[in-house]
């Protein structure tokens, strides 16, 4: 989809596996050829779904986009472990769970919902003493990010097939699905590592609405 204004538009683009936000705003420029254009929150690599994207004078607006309610489905993985909490890096600590239940797990998500703290992953773009934080972990550096307040309205287990877990999160601003995803696994004190995730929801924006990178450049 995309909103056509006169002083610019608005594109709803549903990012593809290992594309990063950024990727998919270069794709576009170059292909669309727009000069001033920006995406209005970041998907991380290994997620797919809604991203928006502004263009011309709505890139004013970015911050407005950014600042609305997220949905997300994903699945992780309990009794596993990576340092980025994601696939993007090898496990490193396997646990047994033949005592977890399908009950603690259910019981646990009330834990998670309202205000909560939580730290963001040392592998995400957030800048320390202006350097991206992913790059110093990728190098094996410690990073050390402070930990903020989010707000989860909505943390419902989908499906349980351990050592998998499928579940639907509604969240704000900020909130890392990853670090979600390890903290939960350390509650139910076996750990776990988000596989896989999809933004489906930015405020009133749906990823059904949304357009493939294929789509949007596609002249027909």
């Amino acid at each position: 989809m995309t909103s056509q204004q006169p002083e610019g538009s608005v594109i709803l683009v549903d990012k593809p596996l290992e594309w990063t936000s950024f990727d998919v705003v270069n794709k576009l420029r170059y292909a669309l050829k727009i000069k001033k254009i920006g995406h209005a929150g970041t998907l991380d690599p290994l997620a797919t779904g809604l991203l928006i994207l502004c263009t011309g004078k709505m890139t004013k607006q970015i911050d407005t986009y950014q600042a609305q309610e997220k949905e997300y489905t994903g699945k992780m993985i309990v009794g596993k472990t990576t340092p980025s909490f994601d696939l993007e890096t090898e496990i490193d600590s396997e646990t047994d769970i033949s005592h977890l239940t399908d009950e603690m797990v259910y019981k646990l998500t009330a834990q998670f919902t309202g205000v909560i703290s939580q730290t963001p992953p040392a592998f995400s773009a957030i800048k320390v003493k202006g350097k991206r934080a992913y790059e110093s972990a990728r190098k094996g550096e410690e990073v050390k990010l402070k930990s903020r307040d989010v707000e989860i309205s909505l943390f419902e287990i989908t499906d349980i097939s351990f050592p998998e877990v499928s579940f639907k999160v509604v969240c704000s601003k900020g909130t890392y699905i990853r670090s979600l995803a390890r903290d939960f696994g350390e509650a139910l004190g076996v750990g776990a590592y988000l596989s896989e995730l999809r933004r489906t929801r930015i405020g009133n924006y749906t990823v059904e609405e949304a357009k493939t990178i294929e789509e949007l450049t596609t002249k027909t």
